[in-house]
């Protein structure tokens, strides 16, 4: 196999490490806010707030790593 063959093997194993790292992270961090919700539903607003920046954050990571995968497949 050619390297640029091997160059795109290697982002698409990459990013799929990525996407599944992220759903599971996400899932996670889903399930904890439900519980805590669950638990003390006076909460729920600051819950879901503490979440969305969290998911952010996590996507912002996800981004940047799909980024990289991409730019090391041209190289």
């Amino acid at each position: 196999m050619d390297p640029t063959g091997m160059a795109f093997l290697g982002a698409g194993i990459g990013l799929a490490g990525v996407t599944i790292g992220v759903g599971l992270g996400i899932g996670k961090l889903a399930s904890g806010a439900a519980m805590g919700i669950a638990r003390q539903p006076e909460a729920a607003g600051e819950i879901r707030g503490v979440m969305i920046i969290t998911a952010a954050m996590i996507e912002g990571v996800a981004l940047l790593s799909a980024a990289i995968c991409f730019l090391l497949s041209i190289k």
